[in-house]
């Protein structure tokens, strides 16, 4: 039968492509995907861009290897990502999201998959987007393997596109970080955020209309529009060398809720964490976020990481060396306060 023959109903036929999913601009994202890809290659990896599967081995210097797994989105700092045209960081705010809570178990990120769709593919958006989740997947040792890019008209507005990634990560079953011998008098330390990570951006986007013409020209240094979309910090490398050095208690990584929500998820029944109002800056981007919300400190604890991307419970007899040891792997570290019994108050108290 001819290509070109009409259909049944004597129209002319119609291809995928007609029907707006182009194949060839997705098997030129591939392409395009693959050096990248394969810049995150580590041990373990038997297996990856292009197969239905990828295959990985769990190294074998782990003894009693347990899996870690999370996943995540990047949320509504996509809608500014749009509005910008700033694509080339979003891909490191989904990785760091999921690398960093496998993390917070004590957990090496081992591999990672990620998922774009859009409803119609520009090629040079979306290698934009993968660059960037390669860069992440790069900074923090961990391979991406594979993932999916669906083309899907009709579901998403022009120039708009949606994020998924998920991560897996191995810990020693003997190292597995469970908060359960966390004591009063343990010390809570704080690592720096790199801005607003990726959580509270609804509230970020009521802010930026809400100042409408009068937005600032620069925050911290940065252009406002690049301290604004500073993707989220990668905790991984500094945070698994501290781990090999020091007997850290618990981790906590800030995310949505932020302090406020997410250290009582690390803490066992009848701690609480006492937080020194001042001791760690608020940022001039977290100061004007702040300001023109209109919201009292409780609030920006509650809905922002407020200058704190993660934090650590140490003893404190570790507690400097462990402070130390971050530093010196490039982490901005603040003694943010300590536990105690919790009794009739909140499980995080900020005063």
């Amino acid at each position: 039968m001819s290509s070109s023959a009409p259909s049944s109903s004597g129209l002319a036929p119609l291809s995928y492509k007609d029907a707006g999913v182009d194949i060839d601009a997705g098997d030129a994202l591939v392409e395009r995907i693959k050096p990248l890809a394969k810049k995150t290659l580590r041990e373990g990896v038997l297996a990856g861009i292009g197969g239905f599967g990828a295959l990985f081995e769990v190294p074998k210097r782990y003894r009693e290897p347990v899996l870690v797994s999370g996943t995540d989105g990047v949320g509504t700092k996509l809608k500014l990502a749009f509005e910008w045209a700033m694509h080339d960081t979003v891909g490191i705010d989904l990785v760091a999201m999921s690398v960093n809570d496998v993390l917070v178990q004590g957990a090496e990120p081992l591999f990672f998959l990620d998922y774009f769709a859009c409803g119609k593919l520009d090629v040079d958006t979306a290698a934009s987007v993968v660059g960037g989740i390669a860069r992440g997947c790069e900074l923090s040792g961990c391979a991406l393997i594979g993932g999916e890019t669906a083309e899907m008209p009709g579901m998403y507005p022009a120039g708009e596109y949606d994020l998924a990634g998920f991560a897996v990560g191995a810990v020693e079953k003997s190292k597995i970080l469970t908060g359960q011998d966390i004591q009063p008098g343990d010390v809570v330390l704080g690592l720096g955020s790199s801005g607003v990570h990726s959580n509270g951006f609804s509230l970020v986007r009521k802010c930026i209309e809400r100042a409408s013409g009068q937005l600032p020209a620069t925050l911290d240094g940065q252009p406002f529009k690049q301290a604004v979309m500073a993707p989220t910090r990668l905790y991984v490398k500094s945070v698994l060398a501290a781990l090999a050095a020091h007997p850290i208690k618990a981790l906590a990584h800030i995310t949505g809720g932020g302090l406020l929500e997410n250290i009582p998820r690390v803490l066992p029944e009848g701690m609480a964490a006492h937080l020194r109002q001042g001791s760690w800056p608020q940022t001039e981007l977290f100061a004007w976020l702040q300001k023109t919300a209109g919201i009292d400190d409780h609030e920006m604890n509650r809905t922002f990481n407020n200058g704190i991307g993660m934090v650590v419970v140490i003893d404190a007899a570790h507690a400097a060396a462990t402070a130390q040891t971050l530093r010196d792997a490039g982490e901005t570290v603040f003694e943010i306060g300590a536990i105690a019994p919790r009794g009739a108050a909140d499980a995080v108290v900020v005063s």
